[in-house]
């Protein structure tokens, strides 16, 4: 029988804190049901304490994620772990995550405490978390900076005042797999109740070994991690959640280890979390970038023609990726298209479907065909919207070797009519400027990138842009098969975005 490692995902918490990667209410719900899809064991919902909107996303998964046990984070402190028990109490199986530093440069210099205060407060955090539910995780942050006797001590301390699970965070990237694999077997030795909890890593990617560092406490005893979609995190990043659960499945006989990873969802989850951020996953990104199943080398291609082992360890069936088919048409209905996206792991409201329905007829009759990946970009482009205060409804272009570009924009703007005409140095630049003049926005566009979701001359094109803005930044993404089109949408999509986010009313910090 082999044992079982949990997954905790934060991708909602500490990949969610990282510049540019913040998600509306509506995004963390969607991502929040696409994590129970995959089956992850733990969802960490947010910081409850960290402002309005942190409270009521966690609030909200709590209440409609079902499956998962839904986890707040929490300093600790009574203002902190109230309000996380606020957030969370509606969730079938609820979490609190009490987390308080204990290397001494933590202490001295953020702070302020001596070791004996910081025991003294992480135990009282732990009962008040204790009082409220029987799962309660407590994270000593910057764990691999600290004693090792005094960790411990808190860890000992700190289970017997109620904690089920005890965090080994790797807060700065600092530590190697042997160290970090020395240090859990000191713990497991060390604590004399060690055997009351589960112990779980959380590894951050400073110098890249975020992913080694958790497999090698996992192979020391550790039976939780702590990861994200994509890796996404804070400086440098998490863990990656896909390369942790893959790496375990094609080594389980090795390793004796399994997780409850619905691994057919992988992709689809690492694409949803591209859509929404509007930051995509670099091509030679392990299990779910562009390039990771790809064999461009006649010798491993014969290979592969051979036997799938000789150059792969595992299939992109495996990871939910399917090869690109014509299953789509002009002629498709809609039950088929229901089942398609079923299929693809797209769950639509009835009005979304209805336009994703109509999309992909508008799509049909200006293309060949309709791949998987042209109907991930539609349904992203609904997804994505948000809170439309801005809405393309025209767009007109004029263009030529000869001519300055100029774009006429129509927008709706708080549901009016508006309309406004300027030249760029190109069409796409043209078109901003229009929407510059609409909308008012004063801020910078940091980032343009194109990329075309399928080959072929009528592929659609996939736009991302950045915009910032008073020290905020958001991205946006749209698709069309008109770049120009594509182009003005995920400009728009960003500016809803920017005009929605709120500051929050703490800095986030974590383990």
């Amino acid at each position: 029988m082999r044992d079982r490692v949990k997954i905790f995902d934060t991708t909602l918490r500490d990949g969610e804190q990282s510049p540019g990667y913040s998600m509306n209410l509506d995004e963390k719900l969607r991502m929040a049901h696409q994590l129970a899809r995959l089956g992850v064991d733990v969802i960490e919902a947010g910081f409850p304490i960290a402002s309005p909107g942190d409270f009521e996303s966690v609030r909200r998964v709590a209440e409609e994620v079902k499956g998962p046990i839904i986890c707040g984070l929490a300093r600790a402190n009574s203002l902190d772990i109230d309000r996380c028990w606020e957030a969370v109490k509606i969730a079938e199986r609820p979490r609190i995550h009490v987390f308080l530093a204990t290397s001494d440069i933590h202490l001295k210099h953020k702070l302020r405490m001596t070791r004996d205060q910081a025991l003294e407060e992480a135990v009282k955090g732990v009962k008040l978390a204790r009082s409220f539910t029987q799962d309660v995780e407590f994270s000593a942050e910057d764990a691999t900076r600290s004693d090792p006797d005094y960790l411990a001590e808190v860890f000992q301390a700190v289970i017997e005042a109620g904690a089920t699970t005890l965090n080994v965070p790797d807060t700065v990237g600092y530590t190697f797999p042997l160290e970090y694999s020395k240090l859990i077997h000191f713990l497991k030795e060390k604590i004399p109740s060690s055997r009351q909890a589960t112990i779980s890593v959380h590894c951050h990617n400073d110098l890249g070994l975020s992913v080694a560092n958790s497999l090698a406490a996992v192979q020391a005893g550790a039976r939780q991690v702590e990861c994200t979609i994509n890796g996404i995190g804070e400086r440098a990043g998490n863990a990656s959640l896909e390369e942790i659960v893959m790496a375990l499945k094609v080594r389980e006989e090795a390793l004796g280890l399994e997780t409850g990873i619905e691994t057919t969802q992988l992709y689809p989850a690492s694409r949803l979390l591209a859509h929404i951020t509007g930051i995509g996953v670099q091509p030679n990104k392990a299990i779910v970038g562009a390039n990771a199943f790809a064999h461009e080398s006649g010798i491993h291609q014969a290979g592969l023609l051979r036997s799938e082992l000789t150059y792969s360890i595992m299939t992109p069936a495996q990871v939910g990726l399917t090869a690109h088919q014509y299953v789509m048409g002009k002629h498709s209905g809609r039950n088929a298209f229901r089942e398609k996206l079923k299929a693809m792991g797209h769950e639509l409201t009835p009005e979304q479907f209805e336009s994703a329905f109509i999309k992909m007829k508008e799509l049909a009759d200006k293309k060949k065909r309709v791949f998987d990946e042209d109907i991930d970009a539609i349904v992203a482009s609904l997804l994505t919207q948000g809170e439309e205060r801005y809405s393309l409804e025209e767009i007109r272009i004029q263009s030529g070797t000869r001519m300055i570009p100029k774009a006429t924009v129509i927008l709706r703007v708080n549901g009016k009519r508006r309309m406004a005409s300027a030249k760029g140095d190109g069409p796409v630049d043209a078109a901003f400027s229009a929407i510059r003049k609409l909308t008012k926005f004063k801020g910078t566009l940091s980032k343009f990138n194109i990329n075309a979701v399928t080959g072929g001359t009528d592929a659609q094109g996939e736009v991302t842009v950045a915009l910032e803005e008073k020290g905020k930044t958001v991205r946006g993404i749209g698709s069309h098969t008109d770049i120009v089109i594509a182009s003005v949408k995920a400009f728009l999509v960003a500016l809803n975005r920017l005009d929605s986010t709120s500051k929050r009313l703490h800095p986030q910090e974590g383990v």
